[in-house]
């Protein structure tokens, strides 16, 4: 019964993994629930403590949260229905039990794309959050984010534009919105697409939990996009802990002088996917989903609005900026007019052509070895070196202009 699913859900001192290993064990929580305690001991890596949780019979806790999403609107969702999401429900810890507002969307048919970042992001960061929304709704993909202010909202901003469904992961209960500014953000996500969580209604955006939520963001995707993180960064947990699910970690590469992007250009050294579009990222699932994955045509979002940035950030209107005036004809005649000294023609010894790019040892094996398309893969087995060596050249070598990614993480010469 659903009531026993949520007791399970609600068990303290029990963790996710220990309640997936009594899943998989009694394989109903009604059985766990009506179990007898020396039966507890039987289920291998279940500690005193926890065995000791499940003692507790009171149903009054799941009673109150069923009626309360009755009442609100919640749907509940739990690891043995049918829409529940497939990745999600492999990784180490899933939760029991989801919470979602809205309509889900079929997370299993198309590919999923978290994108995520700092809350405090540069205009930069900010116009390239809703460009790769945009794009990767556009190329088929389900933007997938965190519903915080910065980076994650106008990501989702960006893919609600497209006019395709977003699915917001939130740290609180389904019924709770944080942050207030991003309150028309909760409601267009609710009717675009679903606001889901594990925490049951009610549940205060405590800080502990946002750890937690990061990784059913990670869970749900196929691949996270960091677009600007600092070096301490919860975007950078969840790039993380989409590594250890064995996600793809994508990377818009950033200013190496900007704070807010050095944790994000890190992950590019440790082997992160460097990206400049959303159609980057989506190919790379092209052959998983070739019924839905599209190279879009249509022009990008460059920019974001004023009144998107203070509903993003909570920011105060700044007055414009008086306007810049025109140059008039007169003093654009005596410029065409002026013959500056350093346009004479230049020495014929001085070499006017682009000096190369220089190469790390790495990247010298890497070029020679790249005579037409290469799998990744390949590479990495024919060099001898650490994976995390070779995405870090090949992210370098990327950068130089002399290599493209190719879908299907395949690598040729520019």
């Amino acid at each position: 019964m659903l009531i026993h699913w949520i007791w399970l859900a609600t068990r303290p001192g029990v963790s996710g993994r220990q309640k997936k290993l009594l899943l998989d064990y009694f394989d109903d929580p009604e059985d766990i629930f009506f179990a007898e305690n020396k039966i507890y001991a039987c289920v291998e890596g279940l500690t005193e403590d926890a065995a000791a949780a499940l003692e507790d019979k009171d149903l009054k806790q799941a009673e109150l949260i069923l009626k309360e999403c009755m009442h609100k609107g919640i749907h509940i969702l739990t690891m043995h229905d049918g829409a529940y999401p497939a990745r999600l429900k492999h990784i180490a810890d899933p939760p029991v039990v989801l919470y979602y507002k809205g309509c889900l969307p079929d997370l299993d048919g198309s590919p999923v794309i978290a994108v995520v970042g700092t809350r405090k992001a540069s205009g930069y960061g900010m116009t390239v959050a809703k460009r790769m929304g945009y794009q990767i709704a556009r190329c088929g993909g389900i933007v997938v984010s965190g519903v915080a202010s910065g980076v994650d909202g106008m990501a989702m901003r960006g893919a609600l534009t497209a006019g395709t469904p977003v699915v917001g992961v939130l740290g609180c209960g389904a019924d709770v919105v944080y942050p207030l500014s991003n309150r028309s953000l909760y409601a267009d996500t609710e009717k675009c697409g679903c606001l889901i969580t594990e925490f049951p209604p009610g549940t205060e955006p405590f800080k502990w939990n946002f750890p937690k939520r990061n990784r059913i963001i990670s869970g749900l995707s196929n691949g996270v996009l960091v677009v600007e993180a600092p070096e301490r960064s919860g975007a950078l947990i969840t790039a993380r802990q989409a590594a250890d699910q064995g996600r793809d970690v994508f990377v818009i590469p950033g200013n190496i002088d900007v704070p807010t992007c050095a944790g994000s250009n890190a992950l590019l050294r440790e082997g992160a996917i460097s990206v400049m579009s959303g159609w980057d990222v989506v190919s790379e699932y092209a052959h998983l989903y070739p019924d839905r994955v599209t190279q879009d045509t249509a022009p990008a979002i460059q920019t974001v609005t004023a009144e998107e940035m203070a509903e993003a950030e909570n920011y105060p209107l700044k007055v414009a900026q008086k306007p810049r005036l025109p140059i008039s004809k007169q003093v654009s005649d005596k410029k065409k007019a002026k013959k500056p000294i350093d346009n004479r023609q230049p020495p014929g010894y001085i070499d006017q052509r682009q000096a190369p790019p220089e190469l790390t040892e790495d990247e010298k094996r890497i070029m020679e070895l790249l005579d037409g398309e290469r799998l990744v893969d390949d590479l990495v087995a024919q060099l001898g070196l650490p994976t995390g060596k070779v995405l870090s050249a090949l992210t370098m070598l990327q950068i130089k202009g002399l290599i493209r990614q190719l879908p299907g993480k395949r690598v040729t010469r520019s």
